[in-house]
């Protein structure tokens, strides 16, 4: 299954993004109202200069306190991105996720961001993916 798959069949295209300035307590907010576990940072919606995950705002809470929700998420984003293109395969993208102990990335085409993914969803169609084979591979058996 290509990342193009998965991206269609998202629920949503939309990727929530915010400002490098936006403080950190404002983006957890928006995690938490979203249900998300990351926001892409970006100054135009399309670019991407970092990604701000759960883990990122606790390692810094447990690091240096409440203090740190005033500061601008560009202090604490991760800004070493890894990023897939929609001609990636899911299994590429898994194993990518599951070295560098990441769970979101962006999928780009050129320099600009058309989706972004999850461990959950990459892994959701892997098992599509297994299960599909493995039904095939019945029918095989069975004659059919």
């Amino acid at each position: 299954m290509l990342v193009q798959q998965i991206l269609a069949g998202k629920a949503s295209g939309d990727i929530e993004t915010v400002a490098p300035e936006t403080s950190i307590s404002d983006a957890a907010s928006i995690m938490s109202k979203r249900r998300i576990g990351a926001l892409v940072v970006s100054n135009t919606g399309r670019d991407v200069l970092g990604i701000l995950s759960e883990r990122d705002i606790v390692r810094e809470l447990g690091a240096r306190g409440t203090g740190c929700l005033k500061d601008a998420v560009s202090s604490v984003m991760t800004r070493k991105i890894v990023t897939a293109t929609k001609v990636d395969t899911a299994e590429m993208v898994l194993n990518t996720m599951t070295m560098g102990r990441f769970r979101h990335m962006p999928v780009m085409d050129s320099e600009k961001m058309i989706g972004l993914i999850s461990i959950g969803d990459v892994v959701g169609a892997r098992l599509r993916e297994v299960s599909t084979e493995k039904e095939a591979l019945e029918g095989m058996i069975a004659g059919f």
